[in-house]
C-alpha cells in the first residue's frame, strides 16, 4: 500500500506542498499507513518535454504504482498548472488504472472552489484513476486552519480511500 503526493507547483516547498503533504499524511493515517512519498514536479520540469527521459519515466512509474495518488496544485487561470498537465500527459488513457486519486487545489478565491471537481477530477478519471471522494480546495487565507480543514475532509474521504 502506498500514498504518493504529486505537487504541481512550479515553486517547490510552498503552500501547495504543505497542503498536499497534510492531505497525504491524513490519508495515510486513515489507511493505517505511515509512509507518504512526496514528488515536487518542479524538480523534473525541465525534462517533461524530453520524451523518454529516465527521471520522468521513473517518476511516472512511482506514481502509477501507488494505491492513492494525491495531486496538489495551485489554481492557475481557474484550473491546474501547465506543469501538472505536462506531467499527467506522460500517461496513456489508462496510465493510472488501479490508483485511487484525490484532486487537491489551493487558491486565493472561493470563486474557484469547484476547480478540483470541474477540472482536475475529469483529467484523473480520463487517465483511469478512480476518484471515490470529493476533492479538496483550500484557500490561501485559510492556511492557519489547514489541519482542521483536512481533518474534516478526511472524516468522509478516508473510508472511501481505504476500500
Amino acid at each position: 500500500m502506498s500514498v504518493v503526493v504529486v505537487i504541481g507547483n512550479p515553486s517547490p516547498g510552498g503552500r501547495t506542498t504543505a497542503v498536499g503533504q497534510a492531505v497525504g499524511e491524513a490519508v495515510a493515517t486513515a489507511r493505517g499507513e505511515t509512509d507518504v512519498d512526496t514528488i515536487e514536479l518542479a524538480g523534473i520540469a525541465a525534462h517533461l518535454f524530453e520524451w523518454g527521459n529516465e527521471a520522468v519515466q521513473a517518476t511516472t512509474a512511482r506514481v502509477a504504482a501507488a494505491d492513492v495518488v494525491i495531486t496538489a496544485c495551485p489554481t492557475y487561470k481557474a484550473t491546474y498548472t501547465g506543469l501538472l498537465k505536462a506531467f499527467l500527459d506522460q500517461y496513456g488513457n489508462d496510465g493510472l488504472a488501479g490508483c485511487r486519486a484525490v484532486p487537491v487545489m489551493v487558491g486565493a478565491s472561493l470563486h474557484h472552489a469547484l476547480a478540483p471537481e470541474v477540472h482536475l477530477r475529469p483529467l484523473l478519471v480520463e487517465l483511469g484513476a478512480s476518484v471515490p471522494s470529493r476533492g479538496l480546495y483550500v484557500l490561501d487565507s485559510a492556511m492557519d486552519t489547514l489541519e482542521t480543514a483536512v481533518a474534516d475532509w478526511v472524516k468522509i474521504a478516508g473510508p472511501l480511500l481505504s476500500r
